[in-house]
């Protein structure tokens, strides 16, 4: 049954599922100890695979590779795997707190895109100080110390920016190619049956697939695997397709803070004003690239 506004179930499940985001690079940075990251990558999309597609048949949710969705599809599942390839990889170089400011920078490469691509996704004043506001972030972020951080920060930092640009590549493909007939779920069926084997082949390139390996280790690529990318995915398609989605993007800066936060409760990140403010200009830049104008919002609830 459609919603037309947030309730305090829908409130509360996007806090809930905001956090389970924030926790999971926390739980890939803990398994990059035990496994390769780029191997664990690749596991996780191969084991959530048969969950999600368990999920569909339960939930009798459409799948199918045709009415053109088969290449870009298949463009989806390349750039999920690469998006991957290169987070998990990011997480081995650089801190769970500054990764999740910086690949939750998405929302801004995909606006910018689709000013260009998309018909009506112009880019308003609010969200252009927006965009701004967040890249102003994005620079202090960069600009910390890094002689605290290690040698290879930066790089991960970069390597997170790029692999948020390839997640705004996966929405807009969604969007713009026939592949926006399929289902959410099908989608991201694309994207591991594409990404799996993918990522796992690049594992060759990567050293050993075994580091220190403890059973905890793989008691959270588990729960990454079907709680985080088959069950929570699912539940937030579900979601989607309930409640608003101009009202549920409001809430997408939470995913950075709470990443930041598990990242200092659990892994002991040290979080100093320059990433506070970071974060706070981040979390406000994403409010306004997600802020759409009252008139489309009137026009998206008569639809």
């Amino acid at each position: 049954m459609k919603r037309d506004r947030i309730d305090t179930f829908a409130a509360t499940s996007l806090i809930a599922f905001s956090a389970l985001l924030g926790l999971n690079q926390v739980m890939i940075k803990v398994v990059n100890a035990g496994l390769q990251p780029v191997f664990q990558a690749g596991l996780r999309s191969l084991i959530a695979l048969p969950f999600v597609v368990a999920w569909c048949l339960w939930r009798g949710k459409k799948m199918g590779f045709g009415e053109g969705t088969f290449w870009p599809g298949i463009l989806c599942g390349m750039l999920f795997g690469g998006e991957f390839i290169l987070l998990f990889l990011a997480l081995d170089y650089t801190t769970v707190s500054r990764t999740a400011i910086f690949f939750y920078t998405m929302p801004f490469w995909l606006a910018i895109a689709a000013h260009f691509l998309i018909p009506g996704e112009r880019l308003t004043t609010v969200r252009v100080c927006g965009l701004v506001l967040a890249f102003a972030g994005v620079v202090l972020a960069l600009s910390e110390d890094s002689a605290t951080l290690g040698p290879d920060a930066l790089l991960g930092d970069f390597l997170c920016l790029i692999a948020a640009m390839m997640w705004g590549g996966i929405a807009l493909v969604a969007r713009t190619t026939a592949l926006s007939k399929s289902t959410p779920e099908m989608q991201l069926i694309y994207q591991l049956l594409v990404s799996a084997p993918m990522i796992l082949f690049a594992s060759l390139f990567f050293g050993d697939f075994v580091r220190e390996l403890e059973w905890y280790h793989l008691a959270i690529l588990g729960t990454q695997s079907v709680v985080v990318v088959a069950f929570g995915f699912a539940f937030w398609f579900w979601i989607l397709s309930v409640y608003p989605a101009s009202d549920m993007a409001s809430f997408g800066f939470l995913a950075p803070v709470f990443g930041v936060f598990f990242a200092w409760a659990i892994l002991g990140d040290e979080v100093g004003p320059v990433l506070i403010v970071s974060l706070v200009m981040v979390g406000a830049g994403i409010v306004l690239v997600n802020r759409k104008p009252k008139q489309a919002v009137v026009e998206n609830a008569a639809e």
